[in-house]
């Protein structure tokens, strides 16, 4: 194997578990909908597996249209750029609707008293909540389209450091090593974040939430929506 090409290999997959690693965006939210969503374990692997799957691919399909039309270097990072930004936006967005979403849930297994005075004057009371059948079917269909609006936000997020990665191969007319850094690239950037996500999750295990339960769909939503502000205005 060409040197070079060993060297950009070596090279993709340290970027990718760095950068996969330090961006919280890439485990975060799935931390965060799967413990407050209950899912499996298989359903978390999935999810994660299939947005990041998203998530580079995007970059590809522009490094490599990019390099098809002749588009600069600058011009492909100005453009992936723009849509980071986008993505960066929904994620906020999703995570303050979540949030909202989870506080209206909190109230609603909010139980209260009720006074009731009867014909024959006896007098009493009932405990209730608003947890009533009608919500569990709007509780359902949120929790059906969570994982599709997660995996839109990582399609149009894509993977930033791909693409210089792509266009210096490309740039010498190496099919194979723009296949081959791809390959790397993903491989590497989908098997840490997998961690990462179990790390969390495992991590997690260890606090007990049973406290908060009641409110952990707000606070799995404030915390996709933290993530979100830190990407957006730091960097992160």
């Amino acid at each position: 194997m060409n040197p070079e090409v060993t060297i950009l290999l070596l090279t993709a997959a340290t970027i990718g578990v760095v950068h996969t690693a330090l961006g919280t965006d890439h485990y975060v939210p799935f931390i965060a909908l799967s413990k407050s969503e209950n899912w499996t374990n298989l359903k978390t692997s999935v999810v994660t597996l299939i947005c990041r799957f998203g998530h580079v691919l995007s970059s590809i399909v522009i490094g490599v249209a990019g390099f098809a039309l002749g588009k600069s270097l600058f011009s492909l990072e100005l453009i992936e750029s723009f849509i980071a930004d986008i993505a960066g936006w929904f994620l906020i967005a999703f995570g303050l609707m979540y949030t909202i979403w989870g506080l209206k849930q909190s109230r609603k297994k909010i139980a209260h008293s009720h006074i009731h005075y009867h014909q024959d004057g006896t007098v009493h009371t009932h405990t209730h909540n608003h947890k009533s059948d009608h919500s569990h079917i709007h509780t359902s269909d949120i929790k059906r389209i969570t994982p599709w609006l997660i995996f839109i936000i990582f399609i149009l997020g894509p993977c930033e450091p791909l693409i210089p990665l792509l266009i210096y191969p490309a740039a010498n007319l190496n099919t194979m090593a723009v296949i081959s850094v791809a390959v790397v690239f993903s491989l590497v950037t989908l098997a840490t974040m997998q961690i990462m996500v179990f790390i969390g999750i495992y991590g997690l295990s260890f606090i007990p939430l049973q406290k908060i339960q009641n409110h952990i769909h707000s606070l799995a939503g404030f915390s996709i929506f933290l993530c979100g502000i830190s990407i957006q205005f730091l960097g992160l």
